[in-house]
């Protein structure tokens, strides 16, 4: 039989660096030929020679509600009726907005923009541009976008601020990132001793989606909160994933709950509040906020901010995931996977851990979850290979990548999951180590 998604990938990268448009899609990580997606519907993809998957990838988070929710594509057809893009004002952005600020208590104003990239980048801005300092803290392992200032490894030491992890990144771009190890208190306390009077932000996810689901302790949570403010910095909070995703107020709700008094200053969010459009937002209090122009001196705008169509899709999602009964249907089903998988794993006497939050997943094939990326590394990537490949050809969707978190939806039920967790015995049986 003709594989139309290898005749389509030899096309694309004749004309398309790596035959994609993001890096992760070329399924350099694992080997093999990427999918090329016809059509979605529910929790299912076919690709172009119609062989359907259970998809546990979601867009990288966007489609809690699954593909084609009918309620989001009416609100979705109702907008392009009106027009695609207008360059100025409408309702349906106040709405958007009104409807993540009464979600997310910690913001006070919010500003729409395309990318996760742009509002991470202009989060950063605005936090330097607020408090008048340029160095910041981020972690090894979170991800905020490919601007140049986080694009950015670990340095030798405390001394030594982060090095480019991208060509085309000069070093004096990120001579005032700080790149510290995640959940590492001690390393944390000592780098606002050396630098706290010089810290414009500490910018964390507070469960990262990159280095494929690790939690951020309570604990150092608790710290990064006393430190910011102690020292006069934001806390920037990266919900691109985990907002309306693990929780309907975020990650920040979980902390929030088990530490007194905590919110972050600035929280940046995207894809589930958009849909599956391109949209995303970063907000906080007005007194930050209005450091923005119009109001302020720190720049920031886009062309299509605040699009028509990409808010009517946000705005009918996040009502969608209001619903009664929503968010413990979707935490049930994604439990029932982790822990499917992990008896998986102990009957067969894999080494193997997992841990959800909400709607979203990860699983490591390593004895004990780990806490930073050093300890994600330890992974068998050789091992996630022939998984990855084994659950493919059986009709199983997951990242192609170790490093990635998965994502279930609404649209996922029990049959899929015990499905997939039939597939996943039959493939982890057969795993053979180097």
């Amino acid at each position: 039989m003709t594989d139309l998604n290898q005749i389509y990938f030899d096309r694309a990268k004749a004309v398309i660096p790596g035959g994609v448009n993001s890096p992760v899609r070329a399924f350099k990580a694992v080997g093999g030929t990427p999918r090329f997606v016809k059509r979605a519907q529910g929790a299912y993809f076919w690709d172009v020679n119609d062989e359907r998957y259970i998809d546990y990838i979601g867009s990288w988070g966007p489609m809690i509600l699954g593909h084609g929710n009918p309620v989001v594509l009416q609100a979705v057809q109702e907008a392009l009726k009106d027009g695609f893009s207008f360059g100025a004002p409408t309702l349906r952005e106040v709405e958007l907005v009104e409807e993540i600020l009464k979600l997310v208590p910690s913001m006070e104003m919010v500003r729409l923009v395309s990318s996760g990239t742009e509002a991470g980048m202009s989060a950063l801005r605005l936090a330097r541009g607020a408090t008048g300092r340029t160095k910041f803290i981020k972690f090894e392992g979170c991800y905020h976008g490919h601007a140049d200032a986080l694009l950015v490894k670990a340095g030798s030491g405390l001394a030594t601020f982060g090095n480019p992890t991208s060509a085309g990144v000069p070093k004096e771009v990120v001579q005032d990132t700080l790149v510290l190890e995640y959940n590492n208190i001690a390393q944390l306390e000592e780098a606002f001793s050396l630098y706290g009077e010089q810290l414009a932000c500490v910018m964390i996810e507070p469960i990262c989606g990159n280095m494929n689901f690790v939690r951020a302790s309570v604990e150092f949570m608790k710290r990064c909160r006393e430190l910011c403010t102690q020292n006069g910095a934001l806390l920037v909070f990266d919900e691109v994933m985990t907002g309306f995703r693990v929780a309907l107020g975020g990650a920040q709700s979980i902390y929030s709950a088990q530490i007194p008094g905590f919110k972050p200053d600035v929280t940046v969010m995207g894809k589930v509040i958009g849909g599956g459009m391109p949209l995303a937002a970063f907000g906080g209090s007005k007194a930050v906020m209005e450091q923005l122009a119009p109001l302020g001196p720190v720049y920031q705008a886009g062309t299509l901010s605040g699009n028509p169509v990409a808010t009517a899709c946000g705005l009918a999602t996040l009502k969608e995931i209001q619903r009664p009964g929503f968010w413990s249907s979707i935490s049930e089903t994604t439990e029932m996977l982790v822990s499917g998988l992990s008896k998986v794993a102990k009957d067969l006497d894999l080494d193997f851990s997992a841990d959800c939050q909400g709607g979203m997943f990860g699983f490591f094939l390593l004895p004990e979850l780990p806490s930073n990326y050093a300890q994600v590394m330890k992974s068998d990537g050789a091992l996630f290979n022939q998984l990855f490949h084994g659950l493919l050809n059986k009709g199983v969707y997951i990242a192609p990548a170790l490093y990635e978190a998965g994502f279930v939806s609404a649209a996922h039920t029990q049959i899929d999951i015990e499905h997939t967790i039939a597939v996943a015995h039959e493939v982890m049986s057969k795993l053979k180590r180097a």
